[in-house]
């Protein structure tokens, strides 16, 4: 039994301790917002904030993680947040928009810790969020988008 506090609510989790984090969210939590993508921590499909920081759901198990604060896309708030959604639409970042949601969560978690990141901040804090469809240049614009409208 795992106790985790997910999107804000406390959860008991009666999985197995090395069931990762991702299909616990997935199939016994229904909060498909986050995405399967390599299961090997490569892509960022599966990135979720692990006590406030971005972190990959698929490598994760959740009897590491008891008494955890997790956050998924669905659960996400706040001024960086808010500041990638509206920049992630202005600039139709998404394609197929499988990436979409670990890109948007590593791209919050990037504006959380640096508010005005310069290309090489975002590439290098990107670099694990692979997009098969290549709109890397358009997630970049969108980042500094957002960037300049939290600094008003």
């Amino acid at each position: 039994m795992t106790k985790l506090t997910i999107n804000g609510q406390e959860v008991t989790l009666e999985l197995d301790p090395d069931t990762p984090l991702l299909w616990a969210l997935r199939d016994e939590l229904r909060l498909t917002g986050t995405k399967f993508g390599c299961g090997v921590a490569q892509c960022g499909a599966c990135t979720v904030m692990l006590d406030g920081a971005p972190r990959r759901a698929c490598v994760t198990p959740i009897g590491s993680i008891g008494g955890s604060e997790v956050t998924t896309i669905e659960g996400m708030a706040g001024a960086e947040f808010d500041a990638i959604q509206t920049a992630w639409r202005a600039i139709d970042v998404p394609q197929c928009g499988w990436c979409q949601s670990g890109q948007i969560m590593q791209a919050t978690g990037l504006l959380q810790m640096v508010p005005a990141p310069s290309d090489e901040q975002i590439d290098q804090a990107m670099a694990g969020n692979i997009c098969r469809c290549a709109t890397y240049h358009r997630i970049r614009a969108a980042i500094h988008d957002a960037a300049k409208t939290l600094e008003g």
